[in-house]
């Protein structure tokens, strides 16, 4: 399915014209029929000759309802350009050239529409006039095709001439990243909130639980429909219609998106490229009430042009723009930069970063995914997704790493196992990207939480505090002399285990429990504290310790002034 967009000035017959191709009416509003003007967007659709469908987004040509215009025209694969043979090329039909331009169209068919009123002098003059305003522009190789809605003359040709645009026109890529512009919402009887919008970047099936933005609502799609049929799922290029629960009619509108929660970085703050119309008798600079057109949303924005002060007519250049809500935005996405006071559209372009990171004196923009990597250091993969739409994979953990940024973090933590000597360093001082460097050091060992250079001896091997110990398992000496960190990192290999401010060997907790269960199968009925410490020869304050351990670990248990066998008391 391909999404073709309506373009050209008012009365030039662009709603009769659909409605010859396709049988639609895309005037739906009262009003609409009653003045016999389009105010807002219509929709119709209709099966090619190949069979190819097509959908029409039929816009607006007065320029009063230019905002309404550009809702529609923010996701279509191409235009069908609408100029009448009474007529000719009149002021709205150069803005609507632009427009689609801006936003990056690359293909189209013209219409030369009521050839039927005019002789084929004036319809030749007519031609040559489109010619002549196409040429250098994305119409320039466009077939021009004279038709007459009415008696439907040229239809036919018209139809082969979309057939063929359609064959060389690319469908929308499927991203698995969906993101529907709304640009219709109602209450539909006994069905509740439906919206509608030209689907990109994926697919959108029913019971998918979505999101709304930008007021972050979640929804769940009840109901799927595209193109007047009910659908299970419905891939990107595609006209849809989207039943929502969870959702009142109230709080959804035009302008509003319908993504999945977690897949799209959401910004009030972009750096874009922006190309000046050469059309305008001024020049562009911060000076100025601006909004913003992009997919279907019309947001106000102050603008900063990034470099000189202003940009001059025909001029290209980047600019920082500060949205007045938070869209889920990606670069690449054209947009259209329209100024309220002198209602006049000034220029548009592309979204360059969604996410500048950079002060804007300093900022340099533009879509390469280096850059980004670049100015941020280290970037979380999934987010470089988010923020550039591209997939890189990681270098380090779930990390994307600037080379430069990655070589000085494995410097600095070489220069830090190295100066460690032979003790090491506590690997519990590293941070989580510290200790991820640590896997591309190939000449270090990690021992019981200590990093150490390959080579060095281990200090912590013949500890004499630990032989101290071992000499005296049940009654140890206190740690007099010896440093808190390597207490902790003899505690750390297991070496001594701490119980309430004494350390014992682990050697000599299990043969205190083998002690304790020769004596409880003499004494089942259980063994005293005096007992305990008479057989190991020490005294309370090491014989606590032992027995709080023993309990801890359900090796005894203590009932009263006695402690009975545990659940893993050793056999004897």
């Amino acid at each position: 399915m391909h999404v073709v967009a309506t373009a050209g000035h008012v009365d030039h017959g662009k709603s009769t014209l659909v409605r010859a191709l396709t049988d639609i009416d895309p005037d739906r509003l009262a009003e609409e029929k009653a003045r016999g003007l389009t105010i807002d967007l219509g929709f119709a659709w209709t099966k090619l000759p190949s069979g190819r469908g097509i959908s029409f987004i039929d816009v607006p040509g007065h320029v009063r309802f230019i905002k309404n215009m550009l809702a529609g025209v923010g996701a279509v694969d191409a235009c069908l350009f609408v100029v009448s043979a009474v007529e000719g090329w009149k002021p709205q039909s150069e803005e609507h050239l632009r427009i689609l331009e801006m936003l990056g169209l690359e293909a189209g068919v013209v219409a030369l529409t009521q050839a039927g009123l005019v002789d084929n002098d004036l319809l030749e003059l007519a031609h040559l006039d489109i010619t002549e305003h196409v040429e250098g522009t994305f119409l320039e190789d466009a077939p021009i095709i004279a038709v007459d809605s009415i008696d439907r003359t040229g239809i036919d040709d018209l139809f082969a001439a979309l057939d063929d645009l359609t064959a060389t026109v690319p469908t929308a890529a499927d991203h698995k990243r969906p993101r529907l512009w709304i640009d219709r919402a109602f209450a539909a009887k006994g069905a509740g909130t439906v919206v509608t919008g030209t689907l990109t970047g994926g697919m959108l099936r029913v019971d998918d639980e979505v999101t709304i933005e930008p007021q972050h609502t979640r929804a769940r799609v009840r109901a799927v429909q595209s193109l007047g049929n009910e659908r299970t799922k419905v891939g990107p290029g595609n006209r849809v219609a989207l039943n929502l629960s969870g959702i009142d009619r109230s709080d959804v509108g035009r302008g509003d998106v319908v993504v999945f929660d977690g897949q799209w970085h959401r910004t009030q703050r972009v750096d874009a490229e922006l190309r000046v119309l050469d059309r305008l008798d001024h020049e562009v600079s911060r000076r100025g009430a601006y909004a913003l057109y992009l997919g279907s949303a019309e947001v106000p924005v102050r603008m900063r042009i990034l470099g000189p002060a202003a940009l001059l007519p025909g001029e290209t250049g980047p600019v920082r723009l500060h949205l007045e809500k938070e869209l889920p935005l990606l670069p690449g996405d054209r947009f259209v930069i329209r100024e309220f006071g002198r209602d006049e559209t000034v220029g548009g372009g592309q979204i360059l970063d969604v996410a500048p990171v950079l002060p804007a004196s300093r900022s340099h923009p533009d879509r390469s995914v280096d850059r980004v990597v670049s100015e941020r250091g280290w970037v979380d993969a999934d987010e470089l997704v988010r923020l550039t739409g591209e997939r890189r994979p990681p270098d380090l953990g779930n990390w994307v790493v600037d080379p430069t940024e990655l070589a000085r973090l494995t410097e600095s933590v070489h220069t830090a196992v190295e100066s460690s000597g032979d003790r090491g360093v506590d690997i519990a001082s590293f941070d989580e990207r510290q200790r991820a460097v640590l896997d591309r050091l190939g000449d270090i060992v990690i021992d019981a939480g200590l990093v150490r250079l390959a080579g060095t001896s281990d200090v912590f091997s013949d500890h004499p505090f630990v032989a101290a110990v071992d000499a005296s398992p049940f009654a140890p000496p206190d740690p007099d002399n010896v440093p808190s960190d390597e207490l902790r990192t003899l505690v750390q290999r297991k070496q001594l285990v701490h119980l309430d401010g004494r350390y014992f060997t682990p050697a000599a907790i299990e043969k205190t429990a083998t002690a304790i269960a020769h004596m409880l199968s003499d004494n089942p009925e259980g063994v005293t504290v005096s007992e305990v410490r008479e057989r190991l020869g020490n005294t309370r304050k090491h014989a606590l310790p032992l027995l709080g351990h023993l309990d801890a670990t359900g090796v005894t248990r203590r009932r009263d002034d006695v402690r009975i066998a545990g659940p893993r008391l050793p056999e004897v």
